[in-house]
């Protein structure tokens, strides 16, 4: 199974950027699409974002619509997530996630795997 694992964990001033990795142990195949959720205190886990393994079709929330992008390492079988213009409000614990069956899901349910979680801080 695929076992995913996130770097990048930091305290960022508002307007500046952060880059969330996560690396995944088993080989992912081109029916998976990788997402990025977070979650903060006392709120359900949102969605942020996903992109698609095979070509790269990216999607987003409407909160970080031109500020966050994804994007994909196939050879090194890895996600990140490039966050920019951060504000307070993107405080949150954040996830990655993978769906091996295609599904282009904002559902967290519908995600078989998950990472360990990043805390991202952003001060005002």
């Amino acid at each position: 199974q695929v076992q995913l694992v996130e770097s990048g964990e930091g305290l960022v001033q508002a307007g500046g950027s952060l880059r969330l990795s996560c690396a995944a142990s088993g080989l992912i195949h081109s029916g998976y699409v990788m997402a990025w959720f977070r979650q903060a205190p006392g709120k359900e886990r949102e969605f942020v974002g996903y992109i698609t393994w095979s070509l790269g079709r990216t999607w987003y929330a409407n909160s970080v619509k031109g500020r966050f992008t994804i994007s994909r390492d196939n050879a090194k079988n890895t996600v990140s997530l490039q966050m920019d213009s951060l504000k307070p409000e993107d405080t949150a614990v954040y996830y990655c996630a993978g769906d091996p069956f295609n599904r282009l899901t904002v559902a967290p349910a519908r995600y078989t795997y998950w990472g360990q979680g990043t805390q991202v801080t952003v001060s005002s």
